[in-house]
């Protein structure tokens, strides 16, 4: 396929192994085969003497090794598209494999390793009581497993079973829609111009082909102008839908600078864009949008972007009318709903249609559907559900919160209350290693407390963050910490609440003790573990009284000793700190106390983390110790 620009079949015969002979009759030096797949080429056509076929694993390799290489040399990448890939999937043209990835969010540190592996925008943040971590969007994930390679052991692979449903099929998809009113449907008068927005791969385009065809069913004319760019790589989609009264009422096929009638927006970003927002007008544009906080891609390389969806909020009701303007989390009632964010979309043309902003009937809109032929019964019932969502609000909020939500129910919301904070905290470093080691937190937090009601009173956040800190680096994720997380029974519950059916786990693990290195980097390679690992992990999380004992296997290893000295500096510092706070140097100290929330991962990737901090805490404790020397003029 031509990838990145809709998945268009290539014309001719052209094969990786032609590809690869006409490279060395053109007298290129090397060329070597990197792929997905190596077990495809044994029963292909010849590859010349010489050409070597390795793994995509290997292409860094590859790449230093034609770095030094004399000459012209060539690497073929052979790798389907990965939306093309997903795409070819639901329609049933290619394989799809019985395997998911699943973050394990009590063990992962949000370090962003794995999106930096994959680069993928179906790894998303995932907000806790405990910092940001990642999760999986099931649905939007292209099964491509390259995230696993992120040097972190929270990841599993689910393999069998099927994605967990909040609500049962027969209640999503036996829906009377004789029981909702027929909405006050718009009137034509000339031109009527309609922007569905979106990103690539999630059907924007879908959409408006299927409202073209509810147009042409309704014997309306109608022009639809797709505009996609690296639509495939979930970038940008704007689909122009013109409906007329008949074909020679429409003038145009693009929506001219403040012509629109309709925005249904699919997503919060690309709806909020310079290039969509002057498609509308004022008091004329009606917007429908799906405000699920969608990361953009930039997120993959930035671990610490937040969405600014307050602002892109505001700037569409600024530019519609703010009674113009209506906002719904689509993803999240289709998740709870259908088990699958893709038909987020047509939910969101089912609540145009019964807010009366579309011309065509909900007959004709059916029609298309089924004459669309992909997902007929699940996208009829996604469409009758937000038409449904309109009027029968409480309903569908009803159906929506039949799911219990593990996260939500076991983090409890300590941000107004510092010693239900604190007292929280303990109790975990109690089952973490013991009473004693619980003491010497709360030893240490109590004098952070006393010292700022006492040196800065009225102030707060200093102690706050030593609270939140010190046991970030007290309960560091050691092979001991790391097993009994998943030795707990609220592990399997999150996998139960997502996953049914009869699946087998494996956990991608880089054991310190027996872990090959890669050749290049001399890092930990992981590698995949069955059922047994976690058998394992029970009977290691009960020998956590051995941690930083003579008996420790692991206590002399580089990653422990920098553990050990983490802790022993932040206590350094911020006992130099709480000794000499004071409502002149407040603001530094609690910056200074928050420094443990910029070192995150395990392995190297820590300590990458701690060589880029460790200057910037130098110079808090220079700027800490100058407001000593020259304290602010009151």
């Amino acid at each position: 396929a031509v990838a990145m620009t809709g998945g268009q079949p290539f014309d001719g015969p052209l094969t990786v192994p032609r590809v690869a002979r006409q490279l060395v009759a053109e007298g290129v030096r090397e060329v070597t085969v990197v792929t997905d797949d190596t077990d495809k080429y044994r029963q292909f056509e010849r590859f010349p003497d010489g050409v070597e076929i390795v793994s995509r694993q290997q292409l860094d390799q590859v790449q230093r090794s034609m770095r030094e290489t004399k000459g012209v040399t060539a690497i073929i990448y052979d790798q389907t598209c990965a939306a093309e890939l997903r795409r070819r999937r639901k329609r049933g043209t290619h394989p799809d494999p019985e395997k998911r990835v699943f973050i394990n969010t009590d063990v992962c540190e949000g370090c962003g390793d794995c999106g930096i592996q994959s680069n993928c925008v179906a790894v998303l943040p995932h907000e806790t009581e405990f910092g940001r971590k990642r999760k999986i969007d099931q649905s939007a994930c292209n099964k491509d497993y390259s995230c696993v390679n992120g040097f972190c052991p929270s990841f599993v692979t689910i393999e069998g079973g099927t994605l967990r449903k909040s609500v049962s099929v027969e209640t999503t998809t036996q829906f009377d829609p004789s029981v909702l009113p027929e909405p006050d449907r718009v009137q034509m008068d000339g031109e009527y111009s309609i922007v569905v927005t979106g990103v690539g791969g999630t059907g924007v385009i879908t959409v408006g082909a299927i409202l073209g065809m509810a147009a042409h069913i309704s014997e309306y004319g109608c022009s639809i102008l797709d505009m996609t760019g690296l639509a495939q790589k979930g970038g940008a989609v704007v689909s122009h839908l013109i409906v007329a009264s008949k074909p020679s009422d429409i003038t145009t096929m693009h929506v001219a600078n403040g012509g629109a009638n309709l925005v249904i927006g699919c997503d919060l970003v690309v709806s909020a864009s310079k290039k969509v927002l002057t498609s509308v007008s004022e008091n004329k544009t009606f917007a429908i949008i799906n405000d699920y906080e969608m990361m953009p891609g930039e997120f993959t390389r930035e671990p610490n972007l937040l969405f600014p969806g307050i602002a892109f909020r505001s700037r569409i009701r600024k530019s519609v009318g703010s009674d113009n303007a209506f906002f719904v989390n689509a993803n999240h009632c289709t998740e709870r709903l259908f088990g699958d964010t893709i038909l987020a979309n047509i939910f969101m043309v089912g609540i145009a249609y019964q807010k009366g902003y579309l011309p065509m009937s909900a007959d004709a809109i059916e029609r298309a559907i089924e004459l669309n032929g992909r997902s007929v019964e699940q996208n009829i019932a996604a469409f009758r559900r937000g038409r449904q969502f309109v009027v029968e609000f409480g309903q569908i909020e009803e159906l929506v919160q039949t799911v219990t939500q593990m996260d939500d129910e076991n983090v409890e919301d300590f941000s107004n209350d510092l010693q239900q904070l604190i007292d929280h905290r303990a109790r975990i470093l109690v089952e973490y290693q013991n009473q004693r080691y619980a003491d010497r937190y709360r030893n240490f937090v109590d004098r952070a407390v006393e010292a700022e009601r006492s040196k800065a009173p009225g102030m707060a956040g200093f102690a706050e963050n030593v609270a939140r800190y010190y046991f970030k680096l007290l309960a560091y994720k050691d092979e001991y910490e790391v097993a009994r997380l998943y030795s707990r029974p609220e592990f399997k519950a999150r996998l139960k609440e997502q996953f049914e059916g009869d699946f087998k786990m494996k956990v991608h693990l880089a054991p310190p003790l027996w872990a090959k290195r890669d050749p290049i980097t001399q890092h930990p390679v992981k590698r995949e573990y069955g059922e047994f690992m976690f058998t394992l992990m029970k009977i290691l999380s009960r020998l956590k009284g051995l941690r930083n004992t003579a008996l420790d296997p692991f206590a002399r290893s580089k990653d422990r000793k920098l553990e050990v000295k983490l802790i022993q500096n932040y206590e350094s510092n911020l006992t130099t700190a709480i000794s000499r706070l004071s409502a002149d140097n407040h603001a530094v100290a609690v910056e200074l106390a928050a420094y443990p929330e910029f070192i995150r991962g395990f392995g190297h990737i820590k300590a990458e983390h701690v060589e880029k901090i460790e200057p910037k805490v130098q110079e808090l404790m220079c700027l800490f110790e100058s407001t000593l020397v020259h304290p602010k003029v009151a």
